[in-house]
Order: C-alpha cells, then sequence, then structure tokens
C-alpha cells in the first residue's frame, strides 16, 4: 500500500494534480492529510492513539486497510518510534487494529471496526446545539471560501472539477462517497487560499462521518452530488454570493437531516 504520509498539493489553486478516484490498489485520498499532520512538541503517545482512533472510527482508514510502518508514522507524526509503538499498543488493545507477522505483516484496522456505528453513536449523545455549532463553523468556512473561488477561479478549473462528479455513477458507494469528500476540498482549492484549504480539509475531515450518516445508500450520495454540481456552477458562472448561498443551503439540510435521524435513535431501544 502507498504511504499515507503525503499531504495534497494545496498550494496550486489548479485541481488538475489531485489524487484520481480510487481503485482495487486504493491511493491515499486527501482526508488522510489532515489526520496524518505533525503532532509538533506535544509528541505523546496519547495524541498519537487518538489521531488513530479518529481516523478508524471516522472511516478514513478502512477495515482490513494496512497502516503505514511504525517509521513512517513517527516520521509524518514528528515523533519517536517508541512513541508510535506505544500508541499502537493502546489502539491494538481497543480492539481497533491487529498484528500480522511475515513478509506482508504489519499493522491491519480490524476487520470489524465500524466507523458508522460510532458516529451514530456520537450522533445519539450530542447536543442539538452542538450540531448546529458544527454546521454553522463549517459552513462559514466553506462558504467564504467558494466566494472567493468564484471570484478567482477560472472557468475551466471549475469545470474540471464537475466533470469528476459526473463519473460518480462509475464507482462504488465507498469511492462515491470519498470522490464527494475530495471535490469539495478541491473546489475551495480554487479560491486559492492554501490556509482555506488546510482548514477544509480538517472540516471535512470532521463532517464526511455525517455525511454518510444521512447518505449512506446511491441515492443520498447522489443527492449530495446534486448540491455540489450546483455549488460548481455557481463558481463556474462567477456567481459569488449564488455560490456561497446554495453552499449555505446544503450545510443547513445535511444538519436538519441529522437532528431528525437523532431524534429517531433516541426514541428507538
Amino acid at each position: 500500500m502507498d504511504s499515507l504520509t503525503s499531504s495534497p498539493g494545496i498550494e496550486s489553486s489548479a485541481p488538475s494534480g489531485a489524487a484520481s478516484e480510487p481503485t482495487r490498489t486504493r491511493q491515499p485520498h486527501r482526508l488522510q492529510g489532515a489526520l496524518f499532520q505533525p503532532i509538533g512538541d506535544e509528541g505523546r503517545a496519547e495524541l498519537v492513539e487518538r489521531r488513530l482512533v479518529d481516523a478508524i472510527n471516522r472511516g478514513h482508514l478502512r477495515a482490513g486497510e494496512r497502516l503505514p510502518s511504525e517509521s513512517e508514522l513517527a516520521r509524518s507524526f514528528g515523533v519517536a518510534p517508541v512513541t508510535v509503538r506505544e500508541a499502537l499498543l493502546a489502539v491494538r488493545g481497543r480492539g481497533l487494529i491487529v498484528t500480522r507477522r511475515g513478509r506482508h505483516g504489519g499493522s491491519f484496522v480490524a476487520d470489524d471496526a465500524d466507523p458508522l456505528a460510532f458516529t451514530r453513536a456520537e450522533l445519539r449523545t450530542t447536543s442539538r446545539l452542538a450540531l448546529r455549532d458544527m454546521g454553522a463553523h463549517y459552513a462559514a468556512i466553506t462558504a467564504s471560501a467558494v466566494r472567493l473561488a468564484a471570484r478567482r477561479a477560472d472557468p475551466s478549473e471549475a469545470g474540471h472539477v464537475r466533470a469528476r462528479l459526473e463519473r460518480l455513477e462509475e464507482l462504488d458507494p465507498e469511492q462515491q462517497r470519498r470522490l464527494i469528500d475530495d471535490v469539495q476540498v478541491e473546489l475551495v482549492s480554487l479560491s486559492q487560499s492554501a490556509r482555506l484549504t488546510r482548514e477544509q480539509m480538517k472540516l471535512q475531515a470532521e463532517f464526511s462521518p455525517y455525511l454518510r450518516l444521512v447518505g449512506p445508500d446511491t441515492a443520498g450520495l447522489r443527492r449530495q452530488a446534486d448540491s455540489l454540481i450546483a455549488v460548481i456552477d455557481a463558481v463556474e458562472e462567477g456567481r459569488q454570493d449564488e455560490a456561497g448561498r446554495r453552499t449555505e443551503a446544503m450545510v443547513a439540510e445535511v444538519i436538519d437531516a441529522l437532528i431528525e435521524l437523532q431524534i429517531t435513535l433516541r426514541e428507538s431501544p
């Protein structure tokens, strides 16, 4: 498997260098770049453990997927290999990863790791105020970025991003979900702001599991893609306010759907 440690090239506004859709030999997608950032001076095993657990529980590392080697993780997180080893031991103790020996061995995400179950449990206990606050934060950053993209991007760049979404039906549901995530980040990258793009990557990693809950099937994914295409069209045509409004409406629809789902989850045994 290719290393998950490489970050996407967000300094360029053009999406042409973006990673291709996942295939059988799946390439790391851009949200993993947000998860595997250096920890810095707080290089504690607990923080490495938390990053890995979040990556698994939020679905950015899938069941059966091989983790980078200890040395690769240490380099990515900016910590000592012994710190990574301690963190992996703790994650293994939670039952989220297993270790296999031999030539093709290493640490792998456990087959029974279920990110949707984790997100569903989080949704059940999260306050409605916290959900709306998460939506407000996501909408504020994303809408500002797409307005900027509508002002700065060349129409051909937005067209290229939309063309990727037009291939949605060629992919399986998991690949469709990852494509929608990647396209959202690519669209924000058209703002030509590296800071906004990095922030969007972090937000998308947090928001993506909730998008999975409200769009669990092909029909739900198609609706999300259609909403995103409407934003892309506004960006391509340079309609800044329309791009921002459509983004805010898209996020509001997701938050409302999450609140409805939350009510159902709390009423169920």
